[in-house]
């Protein structure tokens, strides 16, 4: 029997963007506590010279690598492999580093999450053919902008596209399994397969440029990827599923100078990020009834926060004093995260004998 489990939180700290940035108090806004239980855990925040402290399941100052990120959570990954939903998403405000954190940059030590997670399931995927499993994979890359789904592999999509066309509707099932309709699904068999994916998503991407960073993600981003395996020798198969998803930035009109259609575009990413708020203060409480309907982001989310998904939120911060108020924030938010307790988290296999009566997979 597993424990329930609380949404695990991970805290990043991004570096100085420049020289210029580091220079005189601005190093003194965050410190990391030196005491024994909280080494590697904790970050203390210094804003209007008050301390305020934190702590979460991991911190990484601003030193840490890619690498030394990946490594933390790379046994969460396996999971999805094993037959269980598995759900990582980053938070933070504009310019904090979610898109590295979750991208990257070209090059094979700024790879982010998404292309590590998937570098590590087909090695390992590919590993346990020996011992008679096999694999297939669908992914699908979607975006919410402005409260509308757009699918970022549909033929023919770019940026530019007029919203309108398709509607898509996000449905769950009774096993929390989540389909958005419509949605293009597309198998793949290696990481090169996903890495071609990806750069078609990236393009097709809504960003824009406002005061606060020079390319800023005006969508929240999420790839799925579906994992079914089954083993010809022990008759046993897996339905596991990776949500890996780059949430829109949080940012405060005044800061990022927003006007026309930024302006809609922030107000929209405000106010599904504070569904998201809702949502988690309901699910810390125990509410009877958790707001999952009221924006397409938590609906969609709905089985990694409420369900039986393993589920891991980045907070990604900005280490300068400017950013203390709304880094103040994102750790607050992080904190309430951290203190969800969310359902049991289930395999979904299925052994030989059950399959000869039913080819539906059970929760193990």
């Amino acid at each position: 029997q597993e424990l329930k489990g609380n949404i695990r939180v991970f805290c990043r700290v991004r570096p100085f963007l420049s020289d210029t940035d580091s220079n005189g108090q601005e190093e003194a806004i965050i410190s990391y506590p030196s005491s024994v239980e909280n080494a590697g855990r904790g970050i203390d925040l210094m804003n209007q010279g008050q301390k305020c402290s934190f702590s979460y399941d991991k911190v990484f100052d601003h030193s840490a690598s890619q690498d030394d990120v990946f490594v933390e959570m790379s046994q969460l990954v396996q999971s999805a492999l094993d037959g269980y939903k598995v759900c990582i998403f980053a938070y933070g405000q504009t310019g904090s580093g979610k898109t590295y954190t979750m991208m990257g940059k070209p090059g094979r030590d700024q790879k982010g999450i998404i292309p590590r997670s998937l570098e590590q399931i087909f090695k390992t995927s590919q590993s346990l053919e020996s011992q008679g499993w096999k694999y297939c994979m669908q992914a699908s890359m979607l975006e919410i902008y402005n409260e509308t789904i757009r699918d970022l592999l549909a033929p023919g999509r770019s940026s530019s596209e007029m919203p309108g066309g398709k509607q898509y509707t996000i449905k769950h099932d009774s096993q929390g399994n989540t389909t958005v309709s419509d949605l293009t699904t597309t198998n793949v068999f290696s990481t090169a397969d996903v890495t071609s994916l990806l750069e078609k998503a990236s393009h097709s991407r809504s960003v824009g440029k406002t005061q606060m960073n020079e390319q800023s993600s005006r969508s929240h981003f999420v790839f799925t990827l579906k994992i079914f395996g089954s083993n010809e020798s022990t008759g046993q198969q897996v339905q596991g599923v990776l949500n890996l998803i780059d949430l829109a930035g949080s940012e405060r009109l005044t800061k990022s100078g927003a006007t026309g259609e930024r302006l809609k575009e922030t107000q929209a990413i405000n106010k599904s990020l504070s569904a998201l708020s809702d949502v988690i203060f309901a699910i810390a409480k125990n509410d009877d009834h958790v707001p999952f309907r009221n924006s397409k982001l938590t609906y969609l989310l709905q089985p990694c926060l409420g369900g039986d998904s393993k589920t891991l939120m980045f907070v990604n911060v900005s280490p300068e004093a400017s950013s203390a108020g709304e880094t103040l924030c994102s750790l607050r938010f992080a904190s309430r995260v951290n203190a969800c307790e969310i359902g049991v988290a289930r395999r979904q296999t299925q052994s030989k004998s059950s399959s000869d009566n039913s080819n539906r997979l059970s929760y193990g």
